[in-house]
């Protein structure tokens, strides 16, 4: 059974860092892409990053772009999301997300092409 934990969320001001982590299991970590997403209440869930399956490939959205940083640590089966320079905008629910569909497939950016999804860590930031 695959199952994603997030950890890392929580209570910050404006400027700040934090950095997620998502720990897997049930899955060959290291074959399959994974990805951030976020959901801000009333919006849609949106992709924040993604990594391919060996880590030499990324995505992120344009609102992110200089200030997070996705990476994997395939013998941890674990995958991270630092997020630096902290703005109210980011606010919202953060969600680790595998594609289980098919091993070493490309990066996904639509939430369809994720089938394995965690419970979600708070993000909040103030300003």
């Amino acid at each position: 059974q695959v199952r994603l934990v997030e950890s890392g969320g929580g209570l910050v001001q404006a400027g700040d860092s934090l950095r997620l982590s998502c720990a897997a299991s049930g899955l060959p970590f290291s074959e399959y892409t994974m990805a951030w997403f976020r959901q801000a209440p009333g919006k849609e869930r949106e992709i924040v990053a993604a990594t391919s399956w060996s880590g030499g490939g990324s995505y992120y959205a344009d609102s992110v772009k200089g200030r997070f940083a996705i990476s994997r640590d395939n013998a941890k089966n674990t995958v991270y999301l630092q997020m630096n320079s902290l703005e109210p905008e980011d606010t919202a629910v953060y969600y680790c997300a595998a594609d289980f569909t098919r091993r070493r497939s490309p990066i996904k950016l639509s939430r369809l092409g994720y089938d394995r999804w965690g419970q979600g860590t708070q993000v909040t930031v103030s300003s």
